[in-house]
């Protein structure tokens, strides 16, 4: 009749029934039986009985009782005693009962005379102990045992914590779990760079699941990991129902990560409830994520606090946002000083957003840092800034390399701007990488000029797609004479790249695009992309969609396009505008034109304009 080795996981064993309001009809009838048969001598009615008044706190009952059985040679009496004497206060003489009952093959007794050992320090006496327990099968040894082998850092560990898992130890599967999840961060250390959900201060997630092993069918770690995540989450641990939530929320499965969360953070975990927060604002359900937001931050959650700070900062309640970002820091959550500077500088409170820059600066927040940097060049400061830029560049801020890449650059240090935009770039920073390409196309070299500018354009660079664009353009071979019969040829890659910057407003993406069209023959859609960029302000747009507009017989409209275009600069528009008026007789007009247009070049065009002016100043005159 072996129970465990102390009171609280004595209740644990499922030998006893947990104590309840009301008995059991039945308990006080099995109490009695035993009690008449332990006063007719029986031993095991003596162990049984002393067991159930142990259980109910009544120790003096019980003590008498364990003492007659363990007289006797009962080893589940001799550990319970051990358990009593524990409850009393008199350690060493529960040890010495636990021995007892451990020499006597007592897996319990085993278990707490180990962890008796090392609660005193003494762990070789504590591993022997636990050990016993553990190979006879004892749970909660194996579970002991495998947590002193992880202090101190042995690899059997990991044995006997899986040990304690498969036979239902909740805690054992989490910390296997969690084990498991490390591995996995270590194999792939893209993985580890990302935050949990779990543990996050921001919105980034990681990968759900690590590469599976080839050929031999076995799971990968991160694969091991949610199965006993899910294995102890079942169980009610709350930590392990909230990375099953992260786990699942990573891969999509929203509706049952909102479920793990949810009963996370009924059971009291305030990162469930962030987390939980953050599923139903992405989902559109404000109200709701404030409610559990104001839960966590309630319970101390910094994460949550400034959650709520920024959902008031949107909705222009700065007061309540200021006072949730001032709880996120009495939280500890740097996150709340940075949040405060965001406010601040929004407010123009530059002096107070430079102090709570400073504040999270200080404490290693890498964006505060480059926040703090802009704000002192944006003031003048480039002496101040750079070792800002600096300090966040090399802690990991993309932005703040990119920055430093602009500050170098605005003293025409080029190699050291291209350095850190290099950085930047590599890193997925779009307009770095923008730079990077730039670069490379004034040294000529055109491969390399194409991989950054690939990476900006597929980033959403506008810039990046045109000079792309131009990059490919200039390697396609000149187009031949159409052959009768074969079909219309279709779009280049360099086109599909113009007309990506086209549709994101790209001026000079724009003009390119009309004129493939206009070569192509289509002068609608030609005209459709000039008027764009005209309307935009491109003047080459403008004087495009007047040599069309002029083609199709609208020179009324084409000329006030060419107007447009030669008052922004365009001088073959301004001597289509004296041609035009030449023809039409309007000699005035059309030697001021001329004349325009000889002031703006280029010096084809000025000398044209310039016999153009000599024989209209001579009509003029004669």
């Amino acid at each position: 009749m072996d129970v465990m080795g102390d009171k609280a996981t004595l209740l644990d064993t499922g030998r006893f029934v947990q104590p309840a309001d009301r008995e059991d009809p039945g308990t006080a009838a099995d109490e009695m039986r035993h009690r008449l048969a332990a006063e007719a001598g029986d031993v095991d009615a003596m162990s049984v009985l002393g067991s159930l008044l142990l259980r109910r706190g009544d120790l003096d009952g019980a003590e008498s009782l364990l003492r007659a059985a363990t007289a006797e040679g009962d080893r589940a009496a001799a550990n319970n005693l051990g358990v009593l004497l524990h409850q009393r206060g008199y350690a060493d003489e529960a040890a010495g009962w636990w021995r007892v009952a451990a020499v006597a093959g007592s897996a319990p007794a085993a278990h707490a005379l180990g962890r008796h050992h090392r609660e005193r320090g003494d762990e070789p006496a504590a591993e022997y102990w636990l050990r016993q327990a553990a190979e006879q099968g004892h749970t909660l040894g194996a579970y002991a045992l495998a947590d002193l082998l992880e202090h101190r850092g042995d690899v059997g560990a990991e044995r006997w914590m899986r040990v304690a898992a498969e036979r239902g130890h909740r805690e054992a599967a989490y910390r296997l779990a969690r084990a498991l999840d490390r591995r996995a961060d270590t194999d792939h250390p893209d993985r580890a760079d990302r935050s949990d959900r779990a543990d996050r201060t921001d919105r980034t997630a990681r990968p759900a699941r690590g590469e599976r092993a080839e050929g031999d069918g076995t799971r990968s770690p991160a694969d091991e990991a949610e199965q006993w995540y899910r294995q102890a989450a079942a169980r009610g641990h709350r930590r392990a129902a909230l990375h099953l939530g992260a786990i699942l929320e990573r891969r999509g499965e929203l509706k049952e990560a909102g479920r793990w969360y949810l009963n996370s953070a009924k059971d009291g975990e305030s990162r469930a409830a962030c987390a939980l927060g953050f599923l139903l604002r992405d989902a559109g359900d404000e109200e709701s994520a404030a409610t559990w937001w104001l839960k966590a931050a309630q319970d101390g959650d910094g994460n949550a606090a400034n959650a709520l700070g920024a959902l008031h900062a949107e909705r222009g309640e700065t007061q309540t946002a200021e006072r949730w970002y001032r709880a996120a820091m009495d939280a500890g959550d740097v996150n709340g000083a940075y949040n405060l500077g965001l406010l601040c500088a929004e407010q123009g409170r530059t002096p107070q957003a430079d102090q709570w820059y400073r504040r999270a600066a200080y404490a290693g927040h890498r964006e505060a840092a480059n926040a703090l940097a802009v704000l002192l060049l944006q003031g003048g400061d480039a002496a101040g800034a750079e070792p800002w830029f600096s300090k966040a560049a090399e802690a990991g801020s993309v932005d703040a390399a990119f920055n430093l890449g602009i500050l170098y650059a605005s003293r025409d240090e080029e190699s050291a701007a291209l350095r850190w935009y290099e950085r930047a770039a590599a890193a997925g920073h779009t307009d770095a990488a923008l730079q990077v390409g730039t670069a490379r196309l004034r040294e000529g070299d055109d491969q390399e000029a194409e991989r950054h500018l690939r990476c900006a354009a597929g980033g959403g660079s506008a810039e990046a797609a045109y000079r792309l664009g131009t990059v490919l353009d200039a390697r396609r071979p000149p187009a031949g004479p159409p052959v009768l019969g074969e079909p219309a040829a279709g779009k280049t890659e360099c086109e599909e790249w113009y007309e990506r910057a086209a549709e994101m407003g790209h001026r000079r993406a724009q003009v390119r695009v009309g004129m493939l069209a206009s070569g192509r023959g289509d002068v609608v859609e030609a005209a459709r992309w000039y008027r764009l960029a005209a309307e935009a302000g491109s003047r080459n747009g403008a004087f495009n969609l007047g040599l069309l507009l002029a083609r199709e017989g609208s020179e009324p409209e084409a000329a006030l396009w060419w107007t447009r275009a030669a008052d922004a600069g365009h001088g073959r528009a301004a001597l289509r505008l004296a041609l035009l008026y030449a023809r039409h007789g309007q000699l005035a007009q059309g030697q001021r034109w001329a004349s325009r247009a000889v002031d703006l070049g280029p010096a084809e065009v000025a000398e044209r304009a310039g016999r153009l002016r000599e024989a209209l100043r001579q009509e003029l005159s004669a």
